[in-house]
């Protein structure tokens, strides 16, 4: 089995205030994030290692953004979004 088999996945979106490294201005951005909650039980198709791996696995949020345009009308470049973790676990 897949790690995606032990998942429900759900796009979502979070504000977060970010700076702009080019001209320096804060700004608040909508940051996408896979939302991967572990599922209540897995399938009857699964083996002893699967069972292991699944008893292991924890709900945790993926960052998908990695680059963000400036919301500054003169600056408008893009940068990367590299102050925010890429990988949340939540429970």
């Amino acid at each position: 089995m897949e790690e995606r088999d032990f998942f429900d996945e759900r796009p979502e979106r979070k504000m977060a205030t970010l700076h702009c490294p080019h001209c320096h201005q804060p700004a608040e951005y909508e940051v996408t994030w896979i939302v991967r909650t572990k599922k209540r039980q897995l399938s009857g198709r699964a083996d002893e290692r699967d069972r292991a791996r699944f008893a292991k696995a924890r709900s945790y949020m993926l960052r998908k953004d990695d680059l963000m345009a400036c919301k500054n009308v003169r600056c408008r470049k893009r940068f990367e979004i590299s102050g925010v973790q890429s990988v949340v676990f939540t429970e």
